[in-house]
């Protein structure tokens, strides 16, 4: 097979596209051979290959002699215009008017010869007019490359190539069959099997590919055969073709700077290789291949999208792991990469990074309104449980794209937090409607069924969005709520478990595990699995106050305390709604009051019926308390509120009649304010001047004395000590 001009491991596929050009290599041969213009060596000799921007960039073949494990180059005669295919660039496919296309052909500055004479029509050089400009341009109905003079086989692989950019596959595979007959070159084969692979053919792809035994000389090859063993569900077959380790990781240009700005093969085979472990259950080794693919490419996206997006990395994973990635190949946009993937990590820890790199992408690349970086401000929202704020920036971004699905789960995820029953039927009708093969769809569906208590339908559905999508971590978790909502908790442990396995990165399977023991009061185990979210993400509201609550039911009050105040702390650093969290404030109250801190709890409590208005057994709760400090009176109004909003609360009456026979048999002493008030009256009755002036003087030092035997507490502000 041609050992031409052919990208090695180390190289993006960019070199091989037929959209990028090699034109300046044979335009200069020509040159030198008619016009004697300076030259340069060409495709024989790598270490005088032109370094200059231009020529490693998206429209200019990169010229590199590295033939072993290479993609076939396209064979080229001497004196020919063969070859004429490769030269298309991707600006070919945008020309405004020429409908071929072979529009347009940029060649390097350095190619462009200094003289006006145009050998053999192919290159207008015209340095008076555009002197200093990189790229000259060659088009149809210009003075340039006459199509009518190409090869026949050479216009076959034009019209196969443009009836695939086109998408005519039909098109595309049938003409490319007729020129691999006729050429035999292994080139055509690739092409041939890149058309099957678009139209999904899969197996017709592999049988190319092996036939002709590219897969085992072509890094591309192996590479697109890999990825049609994937997509045929082969995953063994297909971890042969790229190995179980990467085989390049040794070799000299291993994490060299990749200079032509495509991604290179490497890190797309050590991407399969993550692909196919992950479809394996092998998730630790998974995580390794992806994140190896970063590190050698950091823009390979795919791999880094698939780290963070499945939970394979815990949130202080996803920071260590960022810190090891070199941005430096991106140059110009280092600091804009860098910022995007900051927006992707976890939102339990290191905020203020994150606002930081969301500030610096809107004012300095205006990219306010873009969908990523709204879907950064759409997570933290949800993570600091700030619903309707996270629902109406949802909403934004849907109103322009109705179905973009990286923002639908979390915005079906807030209209169920919200109780929004009418929009969850809406978004679910028309997504089954237009997307019925899309996992996305049976979660909204299942999510409206859970929501109007049907859940029955919402566990069927749920199962078929895992099924559609088995690395959709939500409609697992939903599928394992269904059991648990119904009380199934040995059916919920189950689910939730095999949610712990596909998604290591997360600690919410661990930690609704836990809570399903708590309910069975089966403490130990429950101690186990929040030990194990624990350690995934210690940053978690939710988990520190399920850990609050088993060391309560322990009777171990000091760690329920020091959990509960942990969860208290994580509230304030996320900035969270305290709505949201009106069980961790009524926890830590019942803790203090177990331990005999009475002043606290009735601060605690205070504050819960501050935040979520007045509840029964809040304010039964806070009576108790009253009652405990002999606060008898506002224990008495505290329980006749309590009755007031649920006169069945049994509790309330008990401890009501308790405080109202307290309150008959207590000897007043004469600080007391119905001693005090009594004196009061007595002083300002039947007096004369004199002696009223020295009763006003009396009545304010005792009415000094009654504010004093008030409650302290309620002259405090809302703010807890914790300490």
């Amino acid at each position: 097979m041609s050992h031409g001009n052919t990208p090695s491991q180390h190289n993006s596929t960019i070199a091989i596209s037929p959209l990028v050009a090699n034109a300046s290599s044979q335009a200069q041969s020509q040159r030198q051979q008619q016009s004697g213009a300076r030259h340069w060596s060409g495709p024989t000799s790598t270490a005088q290959t032109p370094h200059n921007p231009v020529a490693y960039s998206p429209l200019v073949q990169k010229i590199q002699k590295n033939a072993s494990l290479a993609t076939p180059a396209p064979h080229v005669d001497n004196g020919s215009t063969a070859g004429l295919l490769a030269s298309m660039t991707k600006n070919g496919l945008f020309g405004p008017a020429i409908p071929s296309t072979l529009r347009k052909v940029s060649i390097g500055a350095r190619d462009i010869p200094h003289s006006t004479s145009k050998p053999n029509g192919l290159v207008t050089g015209n340095h008076d007019k555009d002197d200093g400009n990189p790229t000259a341009y060659i088009t149809a109905g210009m003075p340039g490359i006459n199509i009518a003079d190409l090869p026949a086989a050479e216009k076959l692989r034009l019209w196969r190539h443009d009836a695939l950019m086109q998408h005519h596959y039909r098109t595309a595979e049938y003409i490319g069959d007729k020129v691999y007959s006729m050429t035999q070159d292994p080139n055509d084969a690739f092409w041939l099997a890149q058309v099957y692979y678009s139209n999904g053919s899969y197996i017709r792809a592999v049988e190319l590919l092996s036939g002709d035994n590219l897969d085992s000389s072509s890094v591309m090859c192996r590479y697109l055969t890999a990825l049609c063993l994937i997509k045929l569900g082969k995953y063994d077959e297909a971890l042969d073709i790229v190995g179980e380790l990467n085989p390049f990781r040794d070799s000299p240009g291993h994490l060299v700077k990749n200079q032509d700005g495509g991604i290179k093969l490497e890190s797309s085979l050590c991407y399969l290789r993550g692909k196919i472990y992950s479809a394996q259950n092998s998730f630790e080794k998974a995580k390794e291949s992806l994140k190896e693919a970063v590190q050698v490419d950091v823009k390979n996206f795919e791999a880094f999208d698939e780290l963070i997006s499945n939970n394979l990395l815990t949130p202080n994973e996803e920071w260590d792991f960022l810190s090891t990635l070199d941005f430096s190949d991106l140059d110009d946009n280092e600091d804009l990469i860098r910022s995007l993937y900051v927006t992707r990590l976890s939102k339990y820890l290191n905020l203020e990074e994150v606002n930081k790199a969301h500030d610096f992408l809107v004012e300095e690349y205006k990219l306010k309104d873009n969908t990523g970086v709204i879907q950064s401000k759409v997570d933290m929202l949800f993570t600091q449980c700030k619903f309707t704020n996270c629902l109406k920036l949802c909403e934004t971004v849907l109103e322009k794209d109705e179905f973009n699905f990286t923002i639908l789960p979390t915005y079906i995820s807030c209209l169920y937090e919200l109780g929004g029953k009418n929009k969850l039927f809406l978004i679910s009708h028309k997504l089954a409607e237009n997307f019925p093969k899309h996992a996305t769809t049976w979660f909204g569906v299942g999510t409206y069924y859970m929501c109007i208590n049907k859940i029955s339908e919402a566990r069927k559905y749920f199962s078929k969005a895992s099924i559609l999508d088995p690395t959709f971590g939500q409609a697992w978790i939903g599928f394992a709520h269904t059991y648990a909502i119904e009380g199934e908790h040995e059916q919920a442990v189950s689910a939730y478990s095999t949610a712990s396995r596909f998604f290591p990165g997360t600690h919410l399977p661990n930690l609704f595990l836990g809570m399903q023991y708590l309910l069975m009061d089966t403490l130990s185990l429950a101690e186990e699995y929040f030990i194990l979210a624990y350690d995934v993400c210690p940053y978690d509201p939710l988990l520190l106050n399920e850990m609050g609550v088993l060391f309560f039911k322990k009777n171990d009050y000091l760690k329920a305390k020091k959990y509960l105040k942990k969860a208290w702390e994580a509230i304030k650093r996320l900035d969270s709604e305290s709505k949201s969290w009106v069980s961790i404030h009524t926890n830590l109250a019942h803790t203090y009051r177990k331990l005999g801190d009475n002043e606290r709890a009735v601060r605690c409590f205070k504050l819960v019926l501050e935040t979520a208005g007045k509840d029964t057994d809040t304010l039964c709760a806070l009576g108790f308390v009253y009652l405990r400090m002999n606060r008898i009176e506002k224990a008495i109004d505290s329980l006749h509120s309590s009755l007031a909003l649920c006169p069945s609360n049994q509790a309330a009456q008990d401890l009501l009649k308790q405080a109202l026979d307290v309150n008959l048999t207590t000897v007043l002493d004469e600080n007391h304010p119905l001693v005090v008030n009594s004196r009061i009256q007595e002083y300002g009755v039947g007096l004369t001047s004199k002696k009223r002036s020295s009763a006003n003087f009396d009545a304010s030092i005792i009415a000094k004395r009654l504010k004093q035997g008030q409650d302290s507490t309620d002259d405090e502000g809302d703010e807890m000590d914790l300490e």
